[in-house]
């Protein structure tokens, strides 16, 4: 794509990294045929090429967004489906939260959407808050007819009948490997997963001990930063990811960081790029690359060979950001495989289910359609359970069918001694 920054726009880094991005790009249009949103909508806007348009528009001529542009920017999942597709290797995750920030900098958004958006901002990366805020949306889901904004409706829809117990596995603390230790790893424990489910944490560290991994949960460890990078808010973002990098940076002996949420591990093993510049790169960019999914440590470890699991039937949903953002396709299926689960895939597996950190929030209609596509693929396979490798994914598709949604990790602490699942008892028959 031809491009006209001047010199002096040129000299600023992050406009020249968006002028090299979108010069990669050669309009074959083969995006589109992964993109969920052109999938939904039709519209060439709500495409990554009609996108690229729209930033290439704004950005050489620094003008203030529109709100047509803003519409369709903040349509884009940011599911990076396009990325795998692209002969061309543009980085379109790079563009897209570029595009963000300038629009949060620039574009004065209407009164109920900044509302929004700050309290996404100061409550979910928070898990007190977000506790605090669950429990606020199941006294108010009775009310949701009343409410004005089909955004609110949304958050109230996200409150689970009931919240998991608080877990002290959570608190700053080292679990000893069982038998030789292997490995020794930190742990990053997440923010919205520790209101939601603590289980995932908790089998987590058992299985990874279990193997061999000396598992570390050290002091000042919380959010990665993924949530309010996605939204723009870029200062936040660093503000948040630095706090975990320092907290990493300090144990001694560290051999990887393990993330078994999975849109957490694609922003933190691009931490190197989130802090170019910043005093705080070579470190960010040293903790980035020791960061590794559960499922690459437990592949790395391996699991026993005298695994008895029952055979069930399991559907294997991809979560964008394990298949497209850290592109981990084979390991998590061959893992519950070898573990002794039948493990389905779903047609169009490289789609979307419509979570996407906050966009389930923020655009209500588009992220529900998007689930019932899913889920028609998950049920049509009659699975017993549906297994993924992020918590987003597993609310967003749990809110839309009846069959069991466990996490991964479940499954694999599960078949290796741990206990079952909570939310798959009574399936096994």
């Amino acid at each position: 794509m031809q491009t006209n920054f001047t010199p002096d726009q040129l000299r600023d880094p992050k406009t020249a990294e968006a002028n090299a991005i979108l010069r990669a790009c050669v309009h074959c249009g083969f995006c589109t045929a992964t993109c969920p949103t052109y999938q939904v909508l039709g519209d060439e806007l709500d495409s990554p090429r009609g996108r690229i348009y729209l930033i290439k528009d704004m950005l050489e001529n620094e003008r203030v967004p529109d709100d047509k542009t803003v519409t369709h920017l903040d349509r884009c999942l940011g599911c990076l489906a396009c990325m795998t597709t692209c002969p061309s290797g543009v980085h379109y995750g790079h563009l897209i939260d570029q595009a963000r920030g300038y629009i949060d900098a620039h574009y004065k958004r209407p009164p109920m959407d900044r509302l929004l958006r700050w309290t996404l901002a100061r409550i979910l990366p928070y898990p007190n808050r977000f506790r605090l805020a669950l429990l606020a949306a199941r006294i108010g889901k009775p009310f949701k007819g009343l409410m004005p904004d089909r955004r609110l409706k949304a958050m109230l829809d996200m409150a689970p009948p009931k919240l998991p117990p608080v877990s002290r596995n959570d608190d700053p603390q080292v679990f000893p490997a069982q038998g030789t230790r292997k490995m020794r790893v930190g742990l990053s424990i997440g923010c919205a997963q520790r209101a939601l489910d603590t289980e995932i944490n908790d089998a987590t560290i058992r299985l990874l001990t279990r193997l061999g991994c000396e598992v570390v949960i050290p002091e000042g460890v919380g959010c990665c930063g993924a949530l309010t990078e996605h939204m723009g808010k870029h200062d936040e973002a660093r503000g948040t990811a630095a706090k975990l990098i320092r907290s990493m940076a300090g144990i001694e002996g560290l051999d990887a960081v393990v993330i078994n949420t999975s849109g957490c591990g694609t922003t933190m093993k691009d931490y190197g790029h989130m802090f170019a510049g910043h005093e705080l790169e070579a470190e960010a960019a040293r903790i980035g690359g020791l960061c590794r999914d559960v499922s690459e440590i437990v592949a790395q470890l391996g699991l026993p060979d005298d695994i008895s699991a029952q055979p069930m039937r399991v559907a294997y949903h991809a979560a964008c950001s394990l298949q497209h953002g850290q592109k981990l396709k084979a390991g998590p299926k061959e893992l519950l495989k070898k573990a002794g689960f039948e493990v389905m895939e779903p047609a169009d597996s490289h789609l979307c289910c419509g979570s996407a950190g906050t966009y389930n929030l923020m655009q209500p209609e588009i992220s529900t359609e998007l689930r019932s596509r899913k889920v028609e693929t998950l049920e049509v396979l009659k699975p017993q359970m549906i297994a993924a490798g992020n918590i987003g994914c597993m609310m967003q598709i749990a809110r839309g069918t009846g069959v069991p949604v466990v996490h991964s990790v479940q499954l694999l602490d599960w078949a290796t001694g741990g206990p079952q699942p909570p939310s798959i008892s009574g399936q096994s028959a």
